[in-house]
């Protein structure tokens, strides 16, 4: 009990410090470790076991926002083997010509750092809203490479292969009607946030190891089968407070791992120059792929981090007596320190985009992926953001009247329902800053926002000014205080459900009572 007492408060104390100097508390977590670390305090297993409920967690949030679809694409399959083929190579060639480690030691460390950390680019990618951004999408599509990668490495460095009896997990295929009825019936309570815990530790974490596959892999493929239900986000929001503290565990861990002494820190920091050359090889493997140089840069700065997959890989190395446990600590440090470096980079990536933007974009190509190039809405003057109940009965209304109308909506399978019942319904992510940038609004007089969160519609009204347009901007609220926020962002016209849903009822009530 005192030394979780003592975690937390190192854990809170300096987290808080890193948030007031604009870090993401995250280093401070980190931070925190490694203070504890020196003062003689290390891991133990009920640590460990809540770091790795948080990543099961973490992986789980981020499959019920995925699409399978996005994720079978050149730039994701061979794009990721490409990236991680050079780095190994270039690493393993630096590590025998330079340093002189023996063939062994030299390749562990090569395919250890080739790893990005899917944890802090998922928080990252999360924090801004950017997962379901075409950028967001390829970086989760990669980073699930590279853990099927670090699965297979793992296989073949234990001499433990998957159970004979695995392909017998593929009946979760066959299953997911029930998974989805469970999740129905679950309410809106507790038991929802226990149905979560349920799908992603039990059957995901455990279950998958049960048959000798990854754990993390399993929390992600169970989110993923549940993200095309109606309640994924209700769900996704009713277990985040709990995967953010659960997250703090994992950070904590990775600092207690070891003393770092200043000669360790010096190395680390070298070692960490090696990301400048990761994140340029995903840029240009990126525009070999033909994305532009927006989505490549953002791409590549969501990846140019080494990870904590590889500190699993390099512990893997140890038991075999391949590494000694101060190149294990080294590592854990140099995996620290570039999340450190990562963070705030990540934070200010656009900023720095607009900065490089002319350099950058000389290399592009003339042709671009089709999912990158610029959204055409023809000659619509309204423009409905959400396509929801609320956006798709407004959306009716429109076309009623005759209103040259066209919908985006962020959900690739809503699209293709509205589109089979008669709707022109593009997919598009209001809280995709790129987005702005890459659609053009000439003749648009309204732009009505009718997604379900109010960060969406703030950043959407933000960027629309930001850009110059001129128009009416509408949106719907749900609470009081809302309103004033909105207005703020400069919202012309702000609709409250529960006050429009009262007028509404009466309406309806009166008439009734007329026709009878």
């Amino acid at each position: 009990m005192i030394t979780a007492t003592i975690w937390l408060s190192f854990a809170f104390g300096l987290g808080l410090l890193m948030r007031l100097i604009g870090l993401p508390p995250l280093v401070g977590y980190l931070a925190a470790g490694f203070t504890l670390s020196i003062f003689g305090y290390g891991s133990n297993e009920i640590l460990s076991h809540v770091a790795h409920a948080g990543v099961l967690l973490l992986l789980f949030s981020i499959g019920l926002k995925l699409r399978l679809r996005s994720l079978i694409s050149k730039e994701v399959l061979l794009g990721s083997l490409l990236h991680m083929a050079l780095m190994v190579m270039l690493v393993y060639v630096v590590n025998l010509s330079i340093f002189g480690l023996s063939k062994q030691v030299a390749l562990a460390i090569a395919v250890a750092l080739s790893f990005s950390s899917t944890v802090v680019a998922a928080k990252v990618l999360e924090s801004k809203k950017e997962l379901r951004a075409f950028h967001g999408r390829i970086a989760i599509g990669i980073l699930i490479m590279q853990d099927l990668v670090a699965v297979a490495v793992l296989s073949v460095g234990n001499g433990v292969a998957p159970s004979p009896f695995a392909f017998l997990l593929l009946g979760l295929l066959f299953v997911r009607p029930i998974i989805h009825r469970l999740l129905d019936v679950s309410g809106h309570g507790e038991l929802v946030i226990l149905y979560g815990l349920l799908l992603s530790i039990v059957i995901g974490g455990h279950g998958f190891e049960y048959f000798g596959l990854s754990s993390e892999l399993g929390a992600l493929l169970l989110g993923v089968l549940v993200s095309n239900h109606k309640r994924a986000m209700e769900l996704s929001n009713s277990i985040w407070g709990l995967k953010e503290i659960l997250l703090v565990g994992f950070f904590l861990q990775i600092g207690l791992m070891g003393h770092p002494t200043l000669e360790m820190l010096e190395t680390a920091l070298l070692i960490n120059l090696v990301l400048i050359i990761k994140a340029i090889l995903f840029f240009f493997i990126m525009i070999m792929f033909r994305l532009r140089a927006r989505t490549a840069f953002l791409t590549s700065l969501s990846l140019a981090t080494f990870s904590e997959f590889g500190l699993i890989v390099a512990n893997m190395a140890v038991r075999n007596a391949w590494l000694s446990q101060e190149t294990m600590v080294l590592l854990a440090l140099t995996v620290a320190i570039s999340f450190a470096i990562a963070a705030p980079l990540n934070r200010y990536s656009h900023a720095i985009y607009s900065w490089l933007e002319f350099w950058l974009q000389k290399f592009e190509s003339s042709k671009h992926h089709p999912d990158d190039e610029p959204i055409n809405i023809g000659n619509s003057h309204v423009l409905v953001i959400g396509m929801g109940r609320v956006g798709s009965g407004a959306y009716d209304l429109l076309m009623q009247r005759q209103e040259r109308v066209i919908g985006l909506d962020s959900d690739p399978l809503k699209v293709e329902k509205h589109r089979q019942a008669g709707r022109r319904v593009l997919y598009a992510d209001a809280e995709d800053p790129g987005l702005w940038s890459n659609i053009h609004l000439e003749g648009v007089h309204t732009i009505m926002l009718a997604m379900p969160e109010t960060a969406a519609k703030l950043l959407a009204a933000k960027e629309l000014r930001r850009i110059g347009f001129s128009g009416i901007i509408s949106a719907t609220v749900v609470f009081e205080e809302e309103i004033e926020t909105l207005e703020n962002a400069g919202v012309n016209y702000i609709y409250n459900y529960y006050n429009g849903i009262g007028e509404s009822f009466a309406i309806h009530s009166l008439a009734t009572k007329t026709e009878k």
